[in-house]
């Protein structure tokens, strides 16, 4: 272990590639374990760190979780140990966008869903294969699928298992875009870029509120925003005296 997930960090920007390319960079257990290992690490660089993208290394973003490593013996240190490294993801105080290219299956599609955001190439796969292996999401497909492209969608999808390009990924809102293959990870950085020229403390405001704001009804959002809003960040009086430079 060791290089299963790399991690290159640049002004503000850090990229975590899963890196198994070879294996289509299938979720093995371990592969998991090192993915946890970085995004707990990111959740205490507030100052360092301002976005996050999530990829895959070679053809494809990931085939989904690793049967072969499992039937080996390979095991994750706890029982819900993936779903609660994909929880720790979405929590994450940053922004995360997943850049995908090539295979997004089932396991790997809800590694994605944990996401805020996605990008997607053309030749870009997605689909979730529960049904034709006999078995039951438990990783956050059945809750994050429906909240991000509507609960009818979402159910088609699950029931067929069919999959869809990246085109059709975007027309759906399963994805924020879709650009050429060859444009991908340049096109995620600029938009990771264009988060960061604003104030990290918004960010993470933003994320923070709206991430949580959903396990209400509007009523009851609408009162945990003004109840909780950070309100005004300590980059604000420089932000305002550079207004208009």
């Amino acid at each position: 272990m060791g290089d299963l997930v790399l991690r290159e960090d640049s002004d503000g920007l850090a990229i975590l590639t899963l890196n198994r390319p070879d294996a289509l960079n299938a979720l093995s257990p371990h592969l998991f374990v090192e993915l946890r290992e970085h995004i707990d690490t990111i959740a205490d660089q507030t100052d360092q760190i301002g976005c996050v993208i999530l990829c895959g290394k070679g053809r494809s973003f990931s085939a989904g979780n690793d049967l072969k490593a499992i039937q080996s013996g390979e095991a994750a240190p706890s029982r819900h140990f993936q779903a609660e490294t994909l929880e720790a993801i979405e929590a994450l105080p940053q922004p995360v966008i997943a850049a995908v290219q090539g295979h997004c299956y089932t396991g790997s599609l809800e590694l994605a869903l944990a996401c805020d955001l996605m990008v997607c190439s053309e030749n870009a796969k997605f689909a979730d294969t529960h049904g034709k292996w006999g078995m039951s999401p438990t990783w956050g497909m059945s809750q994050r699928l429906p909240r991000r492209v509507g609960l009818l969608t979402a159910k088609e999808l699950m029931y067929s298992g069919r999959v869809i390009a990246g085109e059709e990924a975007a027309r759906i809102g399963l994805a924020n875009r879709c650009v050429a293959d060859d444009r991908l990870l340049d096109s995620t950085i600029a938009m990771a870029r264009s988060f960061l020229e604003n104030s990290w403390f918004t960010l993470r405001a933003d994320k923070m509120l709206v991430n949580q704001g959903l396990n209400f009804t509007l009523g009851d959002g609408l009162e945990f925003e003004r109840a909780h809003s950070p309100g005004r960040g300590p980059d604000l009086e420089e932000r305002l005296k550079n207004f208009g430079n």
